[in-house]
């Protein structure tokens, strides 16, 4: 038996875009993999009969002292990044992570190696197109951003932090995700949307390469809640993303741009469109309000440093693998 085979890694979020990519890298390395579920989880992008599963409920706490049983590494990726309402996003992210972290400790398992998936959002856009870096002061824009930070500072207060480590990861694409997919629908179309004149830049990674990042913080960050950055090191502009993949497509693409006030009318519109169908749309205002920000680049180099990591996937690969899977499972057709 490979210490791999004996090693209990419990993942929450499993069943999500980022997660359920990890469990699948998890259980090819031989690690016995449990994850978190709700009883109503989908359970389709799970290895099966591969995954122990364990059933609870972040928010409430339900079922977590038996989840966290026996589990010497947790990986923390569930999260909530569109809801209805402010308190939403605390219940699912802050309240979520404290309960988690609470089991883990009430358990007498707070010496369990701690991965937090934050996110770039809870830091805050660059205000001079110069990549963050891992301590600069924390200025989130909006309710996500906000609690996500709010659940890394709980992190910090817990026993748990000694041995944690958060990573925070920007915009994530590949295979299954279904928010970054918009934006292909569209080029699919010939349309780059823009909010105002100004170009945007942002740092990007695909999801094969965090997850890796996510390996290599388990298995050498330094602990006490330290966080990295997990990106390309350069960042790219929403023009050359959107042109790139025109360009797999084979398509033309023109950019339109959308004037500020109109698009957060029609956040608005598609908020109340999400409310009435009961479902959280990736379009709302304070979508808007972080799109509209012109740099949302961080700096990798301690990741590089201290973790001895890099992303490995070039953009062009990235998106010619994503779109290949919309492809094959008919998402798109190009």
């Amino acid at each position: 038996m490979t210490a791999h085979e004996r090693c209990t890694v419990l993942v929450t979020g499993g069943t999500g875009f980022v997660g359920s990519h990890l469990v699948e890298r998890l259980v090819a390395l031989g690690y016995r993999v449990r994850c978190l579920v709700r009883r109503t989880s989908s359970l389709v992008y799970l290895p099966e009969g591969k995954v122990e599963l364990a059933y609870g409920e972040l928010a409430t706490g339900a079922g977590l002292l038996e989840a966290v049983e026996g589990s010497e590494l947790v990986f923390h990726v569930a999260g909530v990044t569109k809801a209805h309402s402010a308190a939403a996003y605390y219940q699912g992210n802050l309240q979520g992570t404290e309960n988690l972290l609470g089991a883990l400790a009430g358990s007498g398992n707070q010496t369990a190696r701690f991965v937090h998936v934050s996110t770039l959002a809870a830091i805050g856009p660059s205000p001079d197109g110069k990549p963050l870096t891992e301590d600069v002061p924390p200025h989130p824009l909006t309710h996500y951003g906000r609690s996500k930070l709010g659940a890394e500072e709980a992190l910090r207060r817990s026993p748990v932090r000694a041995n944690a480590v958060i990573v925070r990861p920007p915009v994530v694409y590949g295979p299954r995700d279904t928010d970054v997919f918009k934006m292909f629908r569209a080029v699919r179309r010939g349309l780059l949307v823009r909010i105002g004149g100004q170009e945007r830049f942002f740092s990007i990674v695909h999801v094969q390469d965090l997850v890796e990042g996510l390996l290599a913080a388990a298995r050498g960050g330094r602990g006490e809640a330290r966080a990295y950055f997990i990106a390309n090191p350069r960042p790219v502009s929403w023009a050359e993303f959107g042109t790139a993949a025109a360009e797999v497509m084979g398509r033309g693409v023109r950019t339109v741009c959308v004037p500020r006030q109109a698009a957060y009318a029609l956040a608005w519109l598609a908020e109340a469109g999400a409310r009435i169908r009961g479902r959280p749309s990736i379009i709302s205002r304070e979508k808007v309000a972080e799109a509209e920000c012109p740099f949302w680049t961080c700096d990798t180099s301690r990741a590089q440093a201290e973790l001895g990591f890099s992303t490995q996937k070039s953009l062009r690969e990235g998106i010619e693998e994503t779109l290949s899977w919309y492809k094959i499972v008919g998402w798109l057709k190009y």
